[in-house]
């Protein structure tokens, strides 16, 4: 059987201005998007100015496709341009048989949060190590009773883990202003909590804290979202940049099954997203990271665009 495939063009720009020149710059680039089950890249290249000179590719620990640059000369600008076509499945999960947006994980046969939490604890049988790595804190992730705490009513003793899962999305999608002069992305997650305010990184690293300190293994997904959407519905909140959302583990659905949730839109992603790496927090997947030699102060550019090509017929599940 095969389903309707949505496929796009990317282009995502990053452009560095120095004030004095720049000796050496090695950079570390999380731009090419991974492959998986419901996702598949068709065509991909990255393009550097100035020249590198010398680059490789390789996959950080989370399966992530890095390449690692050097620029061995002085330079006072450097220019990433990387560009994708992806197609992309239909992927929100039928539980039950419900495929709906609003109720794919409300009424599934999902296990309470926790039991979920009880399979994840250190000494359950078996180790779940891919996803335990996701339990902890991580630079951008705190575990603390702060979210605990913000997190308890969406937790309700019984609740199938999904379904408080989505009652928190929403609950941060309603008290917690979309603000980009609110944060930067050295702002501690306790300040967000407090303020309520944010951009899409902040809210997914919010929900993440809230979840890893309920005992549930959530990971950081960066990817992009639909610029221009189909005709009659709303415009995005994180279009025309990269975006963040998160995503949970349950052990106990389908020999083990990661759910993503977009707490910015209040949404389960599906073909709107588009996935480009996963890991603890943005800074496992920073786009574009690194060191330089000089510079001093600079100026920086990014932009993100993402067009819809056509619509295509594609497998059921891409090989990944």
């Amino acid at each position: 059987m095969s389903q309707s495939a949505a496929r796009y063009h990317i282009v995502h720009e990053t452009s560095y201005s120095y004030e004095t020149p720049v000796s050496l710059s090695r950079q570390l680039l999380h731009l090419t998007p991974r492959d998986c089950s419901w996702q598949r890249c068709l065509a991909h290249q990255i393009s550097v100015k100035p020249e590198v000179t010398a680059a490789r590719e390789r996959n950080d620990c989370f399966g992530n496709p890095v390449r690692e640059l050097a620029i061995e000369f002085p330079h006072r600008s450097l220019c990433v341009r990387a560009e994708s076509t992806i197609d992309v499945l239909p992927h929100l999960p039928a539980l039950a048989g419900i495929t709906h947006a609003d109720r794919a994980l409300s009424a599934g046969p999902s296990p309470t949060w926790e039991t979920v939490r009880e399979a994840l604890a250190y000494g359950s049988r078996p180790v779940l190590l891919d996803a335990s790595r996701f339990q902890f804190e991580s630079p951008y992730v705190r575990v603390k009773h702060e979210f605990a705490s913000y997190a308890r009513p969406s937790f309700t003793p019984g609740r199938p883990v999904f379904d408080a899962v989505q009652a928190l999305m929403r609950r941060i999608y309603d008290e917690f202003d979309f603000d980009p002069e609110a944060t930067t992305v050295a702002t501690p997650v306790l300040k967000v909590l407090a303020e309520k305010r944010g951009v899409c990184q902040d809210f997914a690293h919010l929900m993440l804290s809230c979840l890893r300190s309920q005992g549930l293994a959530a990971r950081y997904v960066s990817g992009y979202l639909l610029t221009q959407p189909p005709p009659g519905q709303p415009r995005m909140v994180g279009a025309d940049a990269s975006h963040a959302w998160v995503s949970v583990f349950c052990p106990e659905l389908d020999g083990g099954r990661w759910v993503d949730f977009d707490p910015t839109n209040n949404l389960l992603p599906d073909t709107q997203h588009i996935t480009l790496a996963w890991g603890r927090d943005f800074a496992d997947v920073s786009p574009l990271r690194g060191i330089i030699l000089g510079g001093d102060a600079h100026e920086l550019d990014v932009a993100v665009t993402v067009t819809p090509v056509v619509e295509t017929r594609g497998e059921a599940a891409f090989l990944p």
